[in-house]
């Protein structure tokens, strides 16, 4: 059985922590599993009159397909003032256009959170606020495992590889356990 996750970085950011966490799990993905990156840096700002004129837009539908044709996701969550990074979220509020494409995007799927920042407590404050807006979408949220990545400027190198063996280690462990959290849905 072959298991494709897709990974969402919330960071903009061309030398985002939360990418290069994200590329590093591609890496560290168990066998028979793997990592497809998919960006939101083109999705526009939503907007229900935009919506409305001109439909979808095509970065949007591209992203469901690839959610759509996963087995989960995974979300890089950057904190931001204490809570979800606005890029990120305006891609779910995209996501869940129109709201009866949310039970075939979303509905019982598996998902993930992780999250890379140059502060010191990690992203435990962005995980949580993730959590109503996950119940809303009625993803399959997987909480047996946390994986926060505090001080993430001395976590990687300059090739973005994680230099730090803790962090790669419990990273390749959540993987490992988010995969089968997936297989036994």
């Amino acid at each position: 059985m072959s298991i494709t996750v897709v990974g969402i970085s919330g960071s903009l950011r061309r030398d985002s922590y939360n990418t290069k966490l994200l590329k590093a799990a591609q890496k560290l993905m168990p066998d028979g599993a793997s990592l497809e990156l998919c960006s939101i840096a083109d999705i526009p700002l939503y907007n229900a009159d935009n919506e409305q004129a001109d439909g979808i837009p095509k970065a949007v539908e591209e992203l469901k397909k690839s959610i759509i044709g996963s087995d989960g996701f995974l979300i890089a969550t950057p904190e931001y003032n204490n809570s979800i990074p606005g890029v990120t979220k305006n891609a779910m509020d995209w996501l869940s256009r129109p709201p009866e494409d949310i039970k075939q995007v979303f509905g019982g799927r598996p998902a993930a959170i992780v999250g890379a920042t140059p502060g010191n407590f990690g992203t435990i404050l962005a995980q949580d606020a993730w959590l109503p807006v996950m119940r809303t979408l009625g993803v399959k949220l997987w909480t047996g495992g946390r994986l926060m990545a505090p001080r993430a400027a001395a976590l990687f190198d300059e090739q973005g590889q994680i230099v730090d063996e803790s962090v790669s280690r419990r990273l390749e462990s959540y993987l490992a356990a988010f995969v089968e959290f997936i297989k036994g849905s």
